[in-house]
């Protein structure tokens, strides 16, 4: 994928998809090499003060150079923690970053923390939020305003928070070393394996549902390509650059908050809160207060030389996974029944038609309750004609599962169960 075929892409798709459940780094940490003798002596938990207090940001000019997005190009992690040091970003002590191969980072603990410990903090001013992000573009430019309403108006309305911090980002790309965020954008992955990155020959090989959802990706991409025409806040030239148009849609993607449900619809670009990787357990989550600035807490107790984990997405719908971020979960215990036949009608998602319920469990090869249901209900039982003898049994089935009358299911299902499973 992206130059490399599916034959290459199934290797880097299984290494991308390992999942280290516990080790012990022997190195020492990016950030404890960066950081100074008092921010090594940091308290084991951290108390987050308020960024205006904590934070002045460091605008000098990083002299690095300009940011090479190839391929096979480094990512650069030393620079990026020191940064983010001087900017405010405080971590646990204990909490490392961690790569056995120097392209895919994640985030660990080498000490025991408990449950309720919060390990990172990252101030607002660092944080690239979509809602902040629209102010200021908007008042840069009117374009802006005007690609974002030519999003609305070709459908999708709800990519602008996306869209703002993908421009965002190549507007600083442009700056090269001048930009504030230089060392953050070097920290980023350049190789994916997802969607966006597919060529087109990757998508021929795809089954259905993971075509479905890729595709989806691609227009998302394929659309901010269109609008961004009309903003006159990037050359010519980049507008055209694909590499570093895709580059930047993964970075998105791939690395951005989206608030929980009920607190709004910002989407958030989080420095170091971005290096948690994704488990079917996890250890972390992320969560903004009100004033824009970045925590993570430990969910559970989590002992010594772990990692440190969130999840981005239905354990058990691997296809988003793989659509969105290129990998496949192998910590996952089951997969979703993909049965592309069977709408999904509100009568149908009532009997229990969702990802995380239509399950096949890899380890004993059971079958969950939902899918029997499912496919009785919406399958055979709506081929069966009424007749004055035996009734509506769809409508009689349907009415027993909202009824929870198990007895009368369990007669259907039993009457049915050949017609079921064949």
């Amino acid at each position: 994928m992206s130059s490399t075929l599916v034959a290459q892409a199934s290797a880097a798709i299984a290494l991308f998809s390992t999942q280290t459940i516990a080790f012990a780094p022997s190195h020492t940490s990016l950030f404890s090499r960066h950081a100074s003798p008092q921010q090594q002596q940091q308290q084991h938990e951290i108390t987050p003060q308020s960024s205006s207090s904590t934070t002045s940001l460091n605008m000098e000019s990083c002299g690095f150079g300009k940011l090479d997005i190839d391929e096979n190009a480094p990512r650069s992690l030393p620079p990026f923690e020191s940064w983010c040091a001087e900017n405010g970003v405080q971590k646990m002590d204990g909490v490392e970053l961690y790569s056995e191969d120097g392209m895919d980072y994640q985030a660990v603990t080498t000490v025991d923390i408990p449950a309720g410990s919060t390990v990172m903090y990252i101030p607002a001013e660092l944080c690239l939020h979509s809602s902040s992000l629209e102010q200021e573009l908007c008042a840069m430019s009117p374009t802006v305003q005007q690609a974002a309403d030519t999003l609305t108006k070709i459908g999708s309305g709800n990519s602008i928070p996306d869209f703002y911090i993908w421009l965002k980002l190549l507007i600083e790309y442009e700056k090269e070393d001048q930009s504030f965020y230089f060392p953050y954008l070097d920290s980023f992955p350049r190789l994916y394996f997802n969607a966006a990155s597919m060529t087109d020959f990757c998508y021929e090989c795809l089954p259905p549902l993971v075509f479905s959802l890729s595709r989806m990706e691609r227009v998302k991409l394929e659309n901010f390509q269109q609008v961004l025409q009309k903003v006159d806040l990037v050359s010519a030239f980049n507008k055209q650059n694909m590499p570093l148009l895709k580059w930047a849609f993964n970075a998105v993607y791939t690395r951005a908050y989206a608030d929980k449900e009920g607190q709004g619809s910002d989407i958030t670009l989080t420095p170091m809160a971005d290096m948690f990787n994704h488990g079917t357990d996890t250890e972390v989550e992320v969560y903004f207060d009100e004033g824009g600035n970045g925590m993570a807490y430990t969910t559970v107790d989590v002992p010594a030389n772990s990692p440190l984990r969130i999840s981005y997405g239905c354990p058990t719908n691997p296809s988003f996974l793989f659509a969105r971020y290129g990998f496949m979960d192998d910590t996952s215990p089951a997969t979703f029944c993909k049965m592309m036949d069977i709408p999904k009608t509100p009568e149908n998602v009532d009997m229990g038609m969702d990802f995380s319920k239509m399950l096949f469990y890899h380890d004993t090869g059971d079958i969950s309750q939902e899918v029997m249901d499912v496919v009785l209900y919406a399958k055979v039982l709506a081929n069966i004609k009424y007749s004055p003898e035996v009734g509506d049994v769809k409508q009689q089935f349907y009415d027993a599962h909202m009824q929870g009358d198990e007895a009368t299911k369990a007669a259907i299902h039993e009457a049915y169960r050949f017609e079921t499973i064949s």
